[in-house]
């Protein structure tokens, strides 16, 4: 595994919404090909209802973006916790610790507010691996 260099996270806006679906369909395309299940306008459906820059970061490499992670306020029955939503990278990045490094992020913010973390996760996909 080669890891990368000095990741950082940058402010998500709203006008960053298409080059954003276009990293998360990068991610999640072969996953859901495999399960017949992948519709880009589902995607982009789906990826609207849940599209929440305030929550967003772009984890950039180098001057360049390689993938985002939303990780927001949830409550249920459990009661308070942070919801990771969406944590996707694009493929050239994958496998280089760049996941583990916003994990790590997302780790601290929690325990900082002393809350867990929440998520789901495609079924079926080498992502649970990683979360497991």
């Amino acid at each position: 595994m080669h890891e990368v260099s000095s990741p950082y996270l940058e402010p998500v806006l709203a006008e960053d919404f298409e080059a954003m679906l276009v990293i998360r369909i990068e991610a999640l395309r072969e996953s859901l090909e495999r399960l017949g299940r992948f519709d880009p306008t589902r995607a982009r459906a789906r990826f609207e209802e849940g599209f929440t820059p305030e929550y967003m970061q772009h984890l950039t490499v180098e001057g360049e973006r390689a993938g985002f992670i939303t990780l927001r306020p949830y409550e249920d029955e459990a009661g308070p916790s942070l919801k990771l939503d969406h944590l996707y990278l694009r493929l050239k990045f994958q496998n280089q610790g760049l996941g583990a490094w916003a994990m790590a992020w997302a780790q601290a913010r929690a325990s900082a507010r002393g809350l867990d973390i929440v998520l789901w996760a495609l079924k079926d996909s080498a992502a649970n691996r990683f979360y497991l």
